[in-house]
């Protein structure tokens, strides 16, 4: 019911949410099968859609064996099945919690799957919402020991355009994902028509997005390509946006270009031979990189452990360098709230600047000072309450009501109601 609509990645999420929650469908029938065996057969065959008729012969028992043994639907009605389905779902291998944002969502795939239940008039409701189930709060925010400062981001792309025979191509990708604040999965698909490079020094470009490419794997993409191509993330198909790029960013792209020239279909970004970057590819060399720019305790550290820190790290950048949040989102491609509630650590200074001004409040030698510089005999017009003013509002509430509804209050001068400074 999902497949047709949903991304190759959200389906392959869907499919890991399912295999996990299947086991606790299965009767008390001894297994002849391994339980990685069968978790395989789940997810890479019962539960895609594609694929699932293609299966090899012993993958095809597996799954027979699965169903005849399986508890029908109805019986999640009893709130202790449906439970153990959603502990299921949400546990690892090992019994320990999934990490909360997987919780969440693999409650919302199953909560999907019990709708389509009682859609089909399997259940006669959604045996999961009259559960309590508690989830550990989901942290958004970006760890600020994993943003890089510009010396070691400018030193992990030397060490990249250092490593052969990918090093050198695969450098202005990663420039791309700090100067321009890109998502991998944008990166990869940009085209060289897509970009304004000026040939001058110190000057700002562009980049113009459209689509993006993230990596799902070939059996969940209906082109059955690697890459799944989409529109930008989060934004309805059609939509596009501007980035700009800094003219470091543009003289590296511009040297690129120059030397290797664009790859198949424009392509800006290419690896060794010729087809889009490999996810393994980039990450393999990001972490050879780590190891030859960052010190022993760097590389122990969180500080860019994923090449997607990059992208954290720019829009840091952006943020501290006194852009406004709007317009940062706006290049980002995330909504101002987003862009707040994770980046919100990462703006540095504003502490410094706090702590100071407390310090300034509390520094008795300043309030010395100011003791000191005032009159000795106080000022009666400023410490002083206007006494006589009080009483004359207090005998005017006394008064009785007017015949025309006026309260009887006579006009007071503002001074009076002033609020006594001490």
């Amino acid at each position: 019911m999902k497949w047709t609509d949903a991304s190759a990645k959200h389906r392959a999420g869907i499919a890991y949410a399912l295999t996990l929650a299947t086991p606790a469908m299965l009767n008390d029938t001894a297994c002849p099968y391994d339980a990685r065996e069968i978790r395989t057969a789940l997810r890479r065959w019962g539960f895609n859609t594609k694929e699932r008729e293609n299966c090899p012969a012993r993958t095809r028992d597996i799954l027979a064996w699965v169903e005849r043994n399986s508890l029908s639907v109805p019986a999640l009605a009893v709130p202790a099945s449906a439970r153990a389905l959603l502990n299921a779902a949400t546990s690892r291998l090992d019994g320990r919690r999934v990490a909360a944002s997987s919780n969440r969502r693999h409650r919302v795939i199953l909560s999907n799957a019990m709708a389509y239940g009682v859609e089909l008039k399997l259940l006669d409701k959604n045996p999961l919402t009259d559960l309590k189930w508690k989830t550990s709060k989901t942290s958004f925010q970006v760890d600020r020991r994993s943003v890089v400062n510009p010396g070691q981001a400018r030193a992990l792309l030397d060490a990249i355009g250092k490593r052969k025979p990918s090093g050198p191509l695969l450098m202005p990708f990663f420039a791309a994902l700090y100067f321009a604040g890109l998502r991998p999965e944008e990166a990869v698909n940009l085209r060289e028509k897509d970009m304004t490079l000026p040939d001058t020094p110190d000057t700002w470009g562009e980049s113009y997005l459209t689509t993006a490419t993230p990596d799902a794997g070939r059996e969940r993409t209906d082109s059955g390509e690697q890459r799944d191509e989409r529109s930008l993330k989060h934004r309805p198909e059609g939509e596009s946006r501007t980035v700009p790029c800094a003219p470091e960013l543009v003289a590296i792209l511009r040297a690129h270009l120059k030397e290797h020239g664009a790859g198949p279909g424009g392509r800006v970004f290419y690896g060794a031979h010729g087809g889009v970057p490999a996810t393994s590819t980039v990450q393999r060399v990001w972490g050879k990189a780590r190891k030859d720019a960052l010190s022993k305790e760097e590389y122990a550290s969180p500080l860019a452990k994923r090449p997607y820190d990059l992208r954290h790290a720019c829009l840091s950048t952006w943020l501290n360098a006194g852009v406004s949040p709007k317009q940062v989102a706006e290049w980002a491609g995330n909504s101002v709230e987003v862009l707040h509630r994770t980046y919100e650590k990462c703006l540095v200074g504003h502490d410094e600047i706090t702590m100071r001004r407390i310090s300034e409040v509390l520094d008795a030698g300043a309030w010395e000072r100011i003791g000191k510089s005032q009159p000795e005999s106080p000022d009666d017009s400023r410490t002083q309450p206007d006494t006589a003013g009080h009483r004359e509002l207090i005998q005017n509430m006394k008064k009785p009501r007017s015949p025309t509804g006026d309260l009887g209050f006579r006009r007071v001068r503002p001074e009076v109601l002033e609020t006594p400074t001490f």
